[in-house]
């Protein structure tokens, strides 16, 4: 079989390297753009929600969001329905600093995907998705606390 999620974790290193490098300007690092992204995307998205869009654990993203919260990106406000909720907004900070990452973003995925067919992309993209609904159940699984059988 060929090493098919070695070659999509060495491009997701490179590109988060290349953007940690880029964003430093901006005192955004470790992948806390991607963070920044999201909420730009989602004004009023909860923590829980996020972690899920981005798949990591709440540890790592409550470290992320409040390292972004401190930096002045991101506001948390309560949510009026559920007090335990807060909702993350970006700031006028983290607006301004959005469309860079955007063009970054946009810049990445044309040197990434150079050459392409349309069909070719648009069967990666299905493909991709594909893997990704797969290995959900079992992040879901180990999520929850359980052990996956090897």
């Amino acid at each position: 079989m060929k090493e098919i999620l070695r070659e999509i974790g060495m491009i997701a290193r490179a590109l988060d390297s290349l953007s940690n490098i880029e964003f430093k300007e901006y005192d955004l690092t470790k992948g806390q753009y991607l963070y920044l992204v999201r909420i730009c995307e989602n004004p009023g998205i909860i923590q829980e929600k996020l972690a899920e869009m981005i798949k990591v654990d709440r540890s790592t993203a409550t470290r992320a969001i409040k390292k972004l919260e401190i930096n002045g990106f991101i506001e948390k406000k309560e949510d009026k329905h559920n007090k335990k909720n807060k909702k993350l907004f970006p700031t006028e900070k983290g607006q301004h600093v959005y469309p860079f990452i955007k063009r970054e973003n946009d810049h990445s995925n044309r040197v990434a995907l150079e050459g392409f067919s349309e069909r070719e992309l648009e069967t990666m993209f299905t493909l991709l998705q594909r893997a990704r609904k797969n290995i959900e159940k079992d992040w879901e699984f180990v999520k929850k606390g359980n052990k996956r059988i090897y």
